[in-house]
């Protein structure tokens, strides 16, 4: 199921992807590792991470970034109030990549740009919420694959999904952030279906390797 031979994607569950990049650097995106209920048990430990992309701070996104970044010690990159948030968590300043929508960084060489993105989001602290506002979506590079959610009800689902694949004129779809729990009741084999034969859309499950 390989996309190329150089990268490689693992799909932890849900939002959350381990991927290596071409020259070997481990990235981790949207933590949610240790009590994600779609995860693998050989994949709910990270003992190396070199890099941690952070989408928006939804529990379901965030949760472990902290502990897993206290003891690898990687470069985060999040928009800029995410970023606050975790320097107030004791992490180190200097590894946090706090940027904003239209800005692109680059990471152990690694071209991330931060895009718009229409999903809510909210940090809470002690019952609190101190950060409400948009998302940012990762542009990595030409669109060759699209990784899209299609579980619905608090993402798009395949209908629109699909239509995400016509805007983008990919080849090649990585489905996530469905069947976590019941009420996310996208399908692979549903957007296929919808996006026809000129399209492949990967059956992945969670452990599965792109």
């Amino acid at each position: 199921m390989a996309l190329n031979n150089a990268v490689s994607f693992t799909w932890v569950g849900h939002g959350t992807w381990k991927a290596r990049s071409a020259k070997g650097k481990e990235i981790l995106i949207d933590p949610w590792v240790m009590n994600n209920p779609a995860a693998p048990e050989n994949l709910k430990t990270v003992d190396k991470c070199d890099v941690i992309l952070i989408t928006h701070g939804h529990f379901d996104h965030i949760h472990d970034a902290v502990e897993i970044a206290r003891h690898t010690k990687p470069t985060i990159v999040c928009n800029h109030e995410i970023g606050v948030w975790l320097g107030s968590k004791g992490l180190d300043g200097d590894k946090i990549v706090a940027a904003n929508i239209g800005g692109q960084v680059e990471v152990e060489g690694i071209k991330v740009t931060l895009v718009h993105a229409e999903h809510t989001c909210g940090i809470t602290e002690n019952g609190h919420l101190i950060y409400g506002g948009e998302a940012c979506g990762f542009e990595l590079g030409k669109f060759d694959v699209a990784f899209l959610p299609i579980g619905g009800f608090y993402t798009m689902g395949v209908e629109r999904a699909a239509k995400a694949v016509s805007l983008l004129g990919v080849k090649t779809v990585v489905p996530m952030h469905f069947a976590t729990f019941p009420i996310l009741s996208g399908r692979p084999d549903q957007l296929q279906e919808l996006v026809g034969p000129g399209v492949k859309v990967l059956d992945v499950k969670p452990g599965d390797t792109v």
